[in-house]
C-alpha cells in the first residue's frame, strides 16, 4: 500500500509537472505581451480627407498608450471596400486594424453587388470614435439663405439646380438624394470621382450646392466663400452656432445624416485584445486635447463598448437600405 501510495504521489508530481511545462509553452502565445510590434491602421481612401485626419489623430495617441508605432496605411478603392476587404482576410492577431466610417460598413453592402467582406460578420468592433456631420452649403451666387428658400428655388426651377458629390452612393451623394426627397424637388446629380475633385468644381461657382462633411467648409465658411445654410444632423455645430440643423426647417422634421466612424478588427481576434484596444482608444478620444483639436474641424470625439458599435452597424445598414433602394444608386 505504501508503495502504491508512493507512485501515485510521484505520478501526480509528474503529471502536475508537465502541466506546468506545457503551460509554460502555451503562455506566450495566449497571454503574451500585446502589442510587441508596430500595428498596422487601415483607412480605406487616400490621404489628405477628414478620414484621413481623424485617423491620424489616433493613430498617434494610441501608439504613445500602447507604446508601439501605430502605422496609417491609405488603402482606397470601391468606396471604402479595397481597404475593408484587406483587413477582413488578415490574421486576426490585433496587428491590422480598420479605421472605417460608416459608408463603408453600412452604406456598401447595398450598392455593391459583390463585396468580399460582410459589414456585420468579418470584423470584430472595437469602438466608435468620431461623430460628425454634413454641412448643406451653397454657392454664394445663389441668392438663397435658408433652407426654405433653397427648396423654394429649387421648386421653381427643377432640373436646373445642381449637386456634387464624391460619387454614386456616397454619403454625400444619399444626404443630397434625402434632400431631394424630403423637399419634393428635382436636383440634377453630378458624381466626381472624389472629394477633392467635387469641392474644386464647387467653389468654383460650376456647382449650386453640396452637402458634403462639414470639416470640408468650415473655413470656406468663416471667410464667407461659401454660405452654409444647415447641418445635417439633429445638434448645431459649437464651431458653427449660428447655422442651423436642416431639422429645423418645416417640413424637414425627418430629415437626418448623421456620420461616425471608428476602429475594427478582424473577426476572430481575441477579446483580450479587443478589449485593451477598447480602453486605450477611449482614453485617446475622450482625453482634452483630442476633444479641443476635433471640435475646430465640427468633429465630435466619442468612445463606445464594441457591442454598442455592432448595434450601431447593424441599425444603419437598415437605414441606408431604404434610402439606396428608393435613389436607385449604384456603385461606379
Amino acid at each position: 500500500m505504501k508503495i502504491a501510495s508512493a507512485l501515485t504521489s510521484v505520478s501526480r508530481w509528474l503529471g502536475a509537472g508537465m502541466a506546468a511545462s506545457a503551460l509554460g509553452v502555451m503562455a506566450p502565445a495566449l497571454a503574451g505581451p500585446y502589442p510587441d510590434h508596430p500595428i498596422r491602421l487601415v483607412v480605406p481612401f487616400p490621404a489628405g480627407g477628414a478620414t484621413d485626419l481623424m485617423a491620424r489623430a489616433l493613430a498617434q495617441g494610441l501608439g504613445d498608450k500602447l507604446g508601439q508605432a501605430v502605422v496609417v496605411e491609405n488603402r482606397g478603392g470601391a468606396g471604402g471596400a479595397i481597404g475593408a476587404e484587406a483587413v477582413a482576410s488578415a490574421a486576426p492577431d490585433g496587428y491590422t486594424l480598420l479605421y472605417s466610417t460608416m459608408g463603408v460598413l453600412t452604406i456598401n453592402p447595398s450598392l455593391y453587388a459583390k463585396l468580399r467582406y460582410d459589414p456585420q460578420t468579418s470584423f470584430a468592433p472595437i469602438s466608435m470614435t468620431n461623430l460628425t456631420s454634413n454641412l448643406l452649403v451653397v454657392n454664394p451666387d445663389l441668392k438663397v439663405n435658408s433652407v426654405a428658400e433653397l427648396a423654394a428655388l429649387a421648386k421653381a426651377r427643377p432640373g436646373e439646380l445642381t449637386f456634387s458629390s464624391s460619387g454614386n452612393g456616397t454619403t454625400s451623394h444619399l444626404a443630397g438624394e434625402m434632400f431631394k426627397s424630403t423637399a419634393g424637388v428635382d436636383i440634377r446629380h453630378i458624381p466626381y470621382k472624389g472629394t477633392s475633385g467635387a469641392i474644386n468644381d464647387f467653389l468654383a461657382g460650376r456647382i449650386s450646392m453640396m452637402i458634403d462633411t462639414s470639416s470640408n467648409f468650415i473655413e470656406q465658411v468663416k471667410q464667407g466663400k461659401v454660405r452654409a445654410l444647415g447641418v445635417t444632423s439633429r445638434q448645431r455645430l459649437p464651431v458653427l452656432p449660428d447655422v442651423p440643423s436642416i431639422s429645423e426647417t418645416p417640413g424637414f422634421s425627418s430629415y437626418e445624416v448623421s456620420l461616425w466612424s471608428g476602429v475594427l478588427a478582424p473577426a476572430g481576434t481575441p477579446r483580450a485584445v479587443i478589449d485593451k484596444l477598447n480602453q486605450d482608444i477611449g482614453a485617446v478620444m475622450t482625453s482634452p486635447q483630442m476633444v479641443e483639436r476635433m471640435a475646430g474641424y465640427g468633429i465630435q470625439t466619442t468612445h463606445s463598448t464594441p457591442e454598442a458599435f455592432a448595434a450601431q452597424i447593424k441599425i444603419d445598414t437598415a437605414k441606408w437600405a431604404k434610402v439606396i433602394e428608393q435613389s436607385g444608386a449604384r456603385a461606379d
